[in-house]
């Protein structure tokens, strides 16, 4: 049976370890966590590594820096500095055995066109995480082009694979779907549902908002993609669910992403 996950601290109120030993016993098999809980604190890697194995979870991905993939494009020590956060961040999950490192090509409505520094840096960041047997997972934000351009350069390697996020597509570039596009690609996924309102990345549950996840289904099943179908929800983006113990939203989690499973792979 596929396994199913979410990502740490969709919801707070619990300490890490409660939160973790909850999310096993309603049986999800993997979890995500950020890249920036650790740049301040590498001993909390190796305690969250120890927690996920003494609760059977995969720790299948860690999503690197977002806050700054624009520089990636720029001149200067500024691009250096947002590379280089990359480059720590495969270097972090080779040492502990993640296998996938999620990447933004871009932010904002207004991202600076790919340039050929910036190109040469992905690059650089793409051999690097071949050598340390790392999958960079490309991420759907606001622009197609970017991830054209990666695909298209890069598509073989065995270092690149594409990260489906179904909320992106749904508030970030309504009418646009990415799977015709690079679904022979995925390598994981972030699922969370919104109301198709722009800019409005709601994270909730899935089947909570708009989004079609008959469609969401039937193209993760014709991909042939066999992996984890990750929740990636925030309880605090949406009123929804306002007065939910983290109890109650865990189970909730939990039905909503077996009843996906269920529909991706008729069990």
């Amino acid at each position: 049976m596929r396994n199913i996950g979410i990502n740490l601290h969709a919801i707070e109120g619990l300490s890490d370890e409660d939160y973790v030993k909850l999310i096993s016993s309603l049986g999800f098999d993997a979890t995500f966590t950020l890249y920036t809980a650790y740049t301040a604190d590498r001993k909390l890697a190796l305690s969250h590594a120890e927690l996920f194995a003494k609760y059977g979870l995969a720790w299948e991905t860690i999503h690197a820096p977002y806050g700054c993939p624009n520089d990636f494009w720029k001149e200067g020590e500024v691009g250096e500095e947002a590379i280089q956060e990359q480059i720590d961040c495969v270097d972090l999950c080779a040492s502990l055995g993640v296998p996938i490192s999620i990447v933004h090509l871009s932010s904002g409505m207004t991202p600076p066109p790919t340039t050929d520094v910036g190109r040469a840096r992905i690059e650089r960041l793409i051999n690097h995480a071949t050598k340390k047997g790392v999958t960079l997972a490309f991420e759907n934000q606001r622009k197609l082009f970017n991830l054209a351009w990666v695909f298209d350069f890069y598509g073989n390697e065995s270092s690149v694979g594409f990260c489906w996020d179904t909320g992106h597509e749904a508030c970030f570039t309504a009418g646009t779907q990415y799977m015709p596009f690079f679904g022979k690609h995925l390598c994981c996924t972030h699922i969370h549902d919104n109301y198709g309102v722009f800019n409005q990345d709601c994270h909730m549950l899935p089947f909570d908002g708009s989004i079609d996840f008959d469609r969401v289904a039937r193209q993760i099943r014709e991909s042939g993609f066999s992996g984890s179908l990750m929740l990636e929800c925030i309880e605090t983006n949406s009123d929804r669910y306002v007065g939910f113990s983290p109890e109650e939203y865990l189970n909730r989690a939990a039905d909503a992403v077996k009843k996906l499973r269920t529909m991706v792979d008729g069990q």
